[in-house]
């Protein structure tokens, strides 16, 4: 994931575990930024696939 404040790539896992504290966890739709705690909602499938493929990609080069 890209946080679309501060620009940071992330991990999902990451952004979840930054969650544990909250009463909602678990239930909510949203990833906290591990750098500067911005929360955006978690990428669809289909985000992750064509991103997947993107690094693929920038690897065989």
């Amino acid at each position: 994931m890209k946080c679309p404040l501060c620009g940071l790539e992330f991990r999902e896992q990451d952004g979840l575990e930054g969650c544990k504290g909250c009463a909602l966890s678990g239930t909510c739709s949203l990833i906290k930024c591990p750098n500067c705690g911005y929360e955006v909602p978690k990428e669809p499938g289909l985000i992750k696939f064509i991103r997947s493929l993107k690094r693929q990609k920038e690897i065989k080069k």
